[in-house]
């Protein structure tokens, strides 16, 4: 499973651009109230809730740090529903997304990206009983075939740009995707890399096909308002700093390379 889950590529790059909301206009106003951070949970191995419905993984833990260095109050994780977490940064309910968003021009209008400190790609999870009918992405594009994405997502863009012809079905939360396919409901499901490795390992090896090679490349960023150059420059030094000391890479070890950490989620 270990050799499966992360057969992907994924490359931690530095550099966050960000800027929170009116109501921190200064990093001594966020060093005050505590720094805000909107995500989902339900994006493995980057955020996730653990047994006791704690949210864990890769971006929480780059929050901690990020919070210690900056000597803030707290760190304040929101919940938030992928729907709702651009307008909810837009609303100052929170002061910056950290829940493996995916760079796409469209998002780019609303908000500003931190460069790529990921980088992943559109895989497929493929019912178990179109092994070997369907072997790449280029065959689901059949209008045979029902094709299954979460609504909102880059996979599901993937989808409507690579496999025009098939049937698109959107699911609200990842995991909906799993039973779908399971069921017959659907065909197969586009997305991200780490996550559908991990659904694979966790859930499907036996009852569906896991077509891990990426066919899209995709940088992953943290998402701020437009308007807090200070924090933008903070947070740059930050992240050359945590490069240059190793711990960003630790922490890229702890979810990217083991899978330890299964045994403690949900």
């Amino acid at each position: 499973m270990k050799n499966r889950l992360f057969a992907f590529s994924a490359l931690i790059v530095l550099c966050l651009i960000g800027s929170p909301a009116a109501r921190a206009a200064t990093l001594e106003q966020i060093k005050k109230d505590g720094l805000r951070v909107c995500l989902e949970p339900s994006y493995m191995p980057f955020e996730m809730l653990d047994k006791q419905g704690k949210i864990i993984g890769f971006d929480p833990d780059l929050a901690e740090l990020m919070v210690k260095e900056l000597g803030a109050s707290k760190l304040e994780l929101v919940k938030t529903a992928w729907d709702d977490i651009i307008p909810s940064l837009i609303a100052d309910k929170c002061d910056i997304i950290m829940s493996g968003m995916s760079v796409t021009e469209e998002r780019s209008q609303k908000i500003n990206f931190s460069n790529a400190y990921v980088v992943v790609g559109q895989t497929v999870l493929l019912r178990k009983e179109l092994a070997g009918q369907v072997k790449s992405y280029n065959d689901l594009n059949d209008p045979k075939y029902k094709v299954l994405s979460k609504k909102g997502t880059t996979g599901e863009t993937a989808v409507k740009t690579h496999m025009p012809k098939a049937q698109h079905l959107s699911a609200q939360s990842e995991d909906e995707a799993l039973p779908a396919l399971i069921g017959g409901k659907a065909d197969a499901f586009v997305y991200d890399a780490p996550y559908n490795a991990v659904a694979f390992g966790r859930h499907g090896e036996g009852k569906v096909v896991f077509l891990d090679a990426p066919f899209t490349v995709e940088p992953v960023g943290w998402g701020v308002s437009k308007d807090h150059p200070e924090f933008l420059r903070w947070l740059n030094e930050f992240l050359a700093k945590i490069q240059k000391d190793g711990s960003r890479y630790a922490l890229y070890k702890k979810w990217f390379k083991t899978t330890d950490w299964l045994k403690d989620v949900q």
